[in-house]
C-alpha cells in the first residue's frame, strides 16, 4: 500500500468518523484529568506518609509503592475492575473501577517523584521553618512543597503525559476514548493502519501540547527564580 492512498484513507476517514474520534478525545482527556488531578493528590499524600515519622504510614506507604510498582498497570486495571464491584458496599460500575484502578497506579509513581524532590531540599530550611514556629504541616504547605514542586516539575510533567497515554488501556473495558475509537472505525470502514494512525497522530498531538505547557510553566518558575 503505498504512502499516498494510505494519505487519502486518512483524510477520507476524518470527514466521515471525525466525530467518533473527538467523541474518544473527550473520554481520553477526561480520564486524564482525573488521573493526573487525584493521582497528585494520592501521591503528595503517600510521599507524606514516607517521609513522616509514623512508622505504620511509613509502612502501608512502602508497601503500597512497593506492590503498583512491582505489577503491570493492565493487571491493576483488570483487578480492580473485578474486585472493587464485589467489595465496595456502595454501588460501582465498571467504568468507575477503571478510573480508580488507573489513580491508585499513578498515586504511587507520582509518590517517588514528590519524594525524591523533597528529599533534595536542604533539611536546613525545615528547621529554620520550626524556629519560626511554624507546623509540620504548614512547613511542608509553605515551605518545602513549593521547592519541590519546582525541581520535579519536569519528571512530573513526564508522568502526567504517562498517565495521559496511559489512558488507552482503558479501551480493553470498553470505556470510551482514542483507542476505542479507533477501534470502533476500523471495524466500520474494515481498515486497520489508517484508524490506528490517526488515533496515534491525536495523541502525538495532546502530548506535546502538554509537554509545551509543561515547559512553559518550567520557564516561568525559572524566571521567577532568577527574579
Amino acid at each position: 500500500m503505498s504512502f499516498s492512498t494510505i494519505a487519502a484513507n486518512v483524510a477520507r476517514l476524518w470527514s466521515q468518523y471525525s466525530g467518533v474520534y473527538f467523541q474518544g478525545l473527550l473520554g481520553t482527556l477526561g480520564l486524564a484529568a482525573i488521573t493526573v488531578l487525584f493521582g497528585t493528590v494520592l501521591g503528595t499524600v503517600t510521599a507524606i506518609c514516607r517521609l513522616s515519622g509514623f512508622r505504620p504510614g511509613q509502612a502501608l506507604a512502602r508497601f503500597y509503592v512497593w506492590i503498583i510498582r512491582g505489577t503491570p498497570v493492565l493487571l491493576q486495571l483488570y483487578f480492580f475492575w473485578l474486585l472493587l464491584p464485589e467489595l465496595l458496599p456502595l454501588e460501582i460500575d465498571e467504568t468507575e473501577s477503571v478510573v480508580v484502578a488507573l489513580i491508585i497506579s499513578a498515586g504511587a509513581f507520582v509518590s517517588e517523584i514528590i519524594r525524591a524532590g523533597v528529599q533534595a531540599i536542604d533539611p536546613g530550611q525545615t528547621e529554620a521553618a520550626q524556629c519560626l514556629g511554624l507546623s509540620r504541616v504548614q512547613t511542608y504547605r509553605f515551605i518545602i512543597l513549593p521547592q519541590a514542586i519546582k525541581n520535579i516539575l519536569p519528571a512530573l510533567g513526564n508522568e502526567f503525559v504517562n498517565m495521559i497515554k496511559q489512558a488507552s488501556l482503558a479501551s480493553v473495558f470498553f470505556v470510551s476514548e482514542l483507542t476505542t475509537s479507533y477501534r470502533t472505525v476500523s471495524t466500520a470502514s474494515f481498515l486497520a493502519i489508517e484508524p490506528l494512525l490517526i488515533s496515534g497522530l491525536i495523541y502525538l498531538a495532546v502530548t506535546t501540547v502538554f509537554g509545551w505547557l509543561v515547559g512553559v510553566l518550567e520557564h516561568r518558575l525559572a524566571v521567577s527564580n532568577a527574579g
